[in-house]
C-alpha cells in the first residue's frame, strides 16, 4: 500500500524536523521570552508544530501518512529529551526558561526592564493591583516570572502571586 512507504528518507524527515524544532525553539526562547502566558514555550511549540505537520500528512503536504508520522514523533521526541534534561540538570533549565525579571526594587520601578518586555507602567500598576498592592511605596520586589505571571513581595514581608499573566487583560474591580 503507497499510504504507508516512504517517498522522503526517514533521516532527511528526522534532521528536518530537527532543525525546525530547535529553530522556532530558540526563536520563541529569545525574542517571544514571555508573551506566551503560563503555558511553557516548548509546550506551545510542540502543539503548533505538531499540528501543523499532522496537517500535512492528513491533506497530503507529504507524500505519505509514514512520512508525517516520523516528523511528529522526531517533534514529540525533542520535546520529551528537553522537557527531561530541564527536570534532571539545572543548565539546561536556566537555557530553557528565562529567569524572573526584577521590575519593582524597594518600590522603585526599574525601567530598563519593563522596556526590555514591552511593558508599561500602566501594565505594572495593574499587575500589582491584583497582587492587592496599590502603592508602589509598598513593594520591596516585583518580578515577572518565567511563565509571565507578576509575583509582589511587599515591605510588610506578604507575598503574592498574580493569577494573570501579562498577557492577560487587568480586571480591576
Amino acid at each position: 500500500m503507497d499510504l504507508f512507504s516512504f517517498h522522503v528518507s526517514p533521516l532527511e524527515l528526522v534532521v528536518r524536523g530537527t532543525l525546525i524544532y530547535w529553530f522556532l525553539f530558540l526563536m520563541f526562547r529569545f525574542v517571544l521570552r514571555r508573551d506566551v502566558g503560563s503555558v511553557g514555550i516548548a509546550d506551545v511549540l510542540l502543539v503548533v508544530l505538531i499540528a501543523d505537520a499532522s496537517q500535512n500528512a492528513m491533506a497530503g503536504g507529504y507524500e505519505t501518512v509514514a512520512e508525517g508520522c516520523v516528523l511528529v514523533l522526531t517533534l514529540m521526541g525533542w520535546n520529551w529529551a528537553l522537557d527531561w534534561a530541564s527536570y534532571r540538570f539545572d543548565s539546561v533549565r536556566r537555557f530553557a526558561e528565562p529567569p524572573p525579571l526584577l521590575l519593582v526594587r524597594h518600590g522603585r520601578v526599574l525601567h530598563r526592564n519593563l522596556r526590555q518586555e514591552f511593558l508599561t507602567l500602566d501594565d505594572l500598576q495593574s499587575q500589582l493591583r491584583q497582587n492587592g498592592v496599590s502603592n508602589l511605596a509598598e513593594v520591596r520586589t516585583a518580578f515577572m516570572e518565567s511563565d509571565g505571571r507578576f509575583s509582589v513581595i511587599t515591605r510588610d514581608g506578604r507575598q503574592a502571586r498574580g493569577g494573570a499573566s501579562a498577557d492577560s487583560p487587568a480586571t480591576d474591580g
